[in-house]
């Protein structure tokens, strides 16, 4: 789906795939007529656009052969598909039984990750639609805090040096879009923008804005928005997402709620204010509950997390605002100040078990859901509805 600002910039919405599990590309092609086209369908949408999710050896075995990269476009473009940015943050095994700290592997010191990140700007350029000006790629904020040292500093910015390199002998412009998350070298986007001023290329370097990350850290999306353009970075990307909010941790109505959030195969980083914990159940052993907690839980967007109790507050909301608040920071002004927006809950299977969607049917309904209520908050923050290809 294409949107438009007042500027003449076209912004596409598109949903992230790495919350299907499938890491081959038959995998991926069964995906498109069990999900993807039937939320395009649901949404009466013209196009849809997705933010595809490949696998490593996927990517590898992808950017070897430009004609089986032709074969996927034409399969995107007959199911009325689009693809302008991808997702390179998980390398492989994302809905293994076990995930935590594994998903900052391969780091940005190792070359597995760079050689992955060319490989798929490599797809990516194939994929792009004619019409679009580029493309983007989200990656990891150069991996997990620690160990991570001076010498591992030197390391990713070489690693980065060599991926602009391919980037500039691509046909098509690619960009790489670093997403700070909490606990890693990035914790948050000021992490970054410290670290890339300066150091980076700007052209083919920028900054992933993950609403879910951002509401975590607590951080006011306007001045964050205004951090980055002020140190002469762009917001490459924004991954539209939601993170869990408990107004009274302390009560047991809170806790009992939050317990159901605590699951085996994800991290769930909180933060109590300035005080973190690494995973849900540490925070539920060990953080002060006499302030508001933040979860770094991708919960749904248009849905409501836990219901109202006897005082008729629920004990945990979702972060809505937050998202709310950056889009029309990115799009209520006269510019436009990213292209890309990329729905990204990955989390609909380890919900608490009530409220996992039933079947392909379930999940197909609540992407849709999803997607529909992104759109009408880009379109409240000032952009228009409707294709002008």
């Amino acid at each position: 789906m294409r949107l438009w600002h007042p500027d003449g910039t076209a912004v596409h919405l598109s949903y992230g795939t790495n919350v299907h599990p499938a890491e081959s590309l038959a995998g991926i092609m069964a995906q498109l007529d069990t999900y993807a086209a039937p939320v395009r369908r649901l949404l009466g949408w013209d196009r849809l656009g997705l933010g595809l999710w490949l696998a490593a050896d996927v990517a590898a075995g992808l950017a070897a052969d430009p004609a089986a990269v032709r074969r996927l476009r034409a399969e995107l473009d007959a199911r009325g598909l689009e693809v302008v940015t991808l997702n390179a943050f998980p390398y492989r095994g994302f809905h293994d039984d076990v995930v935590k700290h594994a998903v900052y592997l391969p780091t940005w010191t190792q070359p597995q990750r760079a050689r992955y990140t060319l490989d798929c700007a490599t797809v990516l350029a194939g994929l792009l639609p004619d019409e679009a000006e580029g493309g983007s790629i989200s990656t990891l904020p150069l991996g997990w805090r620690e160990p991570w040292t001076p010498a591992d500093d030197e390391a990713a910015l070489w690693a980065f040096a060599a991926v602009v390199d391919g980037l500039g002998r691509l046909e098509r412009p690619i960009r790489i879009a670093i997403e700070p998350e909490p606990g890693c070298v990035f914790d948050e986007m000021g992490d970054a923008v410290r670290w890339l001023r300066g150091r980076v290329d700007p052209q083919y370097v920028g900054v992933c804005l993950d609403t879910c990350h951002l509401a975590v850290s607590f951080a006011d999306p306007w001045s964050t928005v205004e951090s980055v353009l002020a140190a002469g970075l762009s917001v490459t990307k924004v991954q539209a997402s939601a993170a869990l909010h408990v107004a009274e941790p302390h009560t047991e109505q809170a806790r009992e709620a939050l317990a159901a959030f605590a699951e085996p195969r994800y991290l769930h980083q909180v933060r109590a204010g300035a005080r973190p914990a690494d995973d849900l159940p540490e925070a539920l052993a060990e953080l002060p509950d006499d302030r508001p907690w933040r979860v770094h839980f991708h919960v749904p967007l248009h849905w409501s997390p836990a219901p109202a109790g006897p005082g008729g507050t629920p004990p945990l909301t979702a972060t809505t605002d937050v998202l709310a608040a950056s889009l029309r920071a990115l799009y209520g002004g006269r510019r436009a100040l990213s292209p890309h927006v990329e729905v990204e809950t990955y989390t609909w299977g380890v919900l608490p078990p009530h409220a996992r969607p039933a079947g392909e049917a379930g999940l197909v309904a609540g992407i849709a859901a999803e997607l529909r209520h992104a759109y009408d908050l880009l379109v409240h923050s000032g952009l228009s509805k409707g294709d002008r290809t």
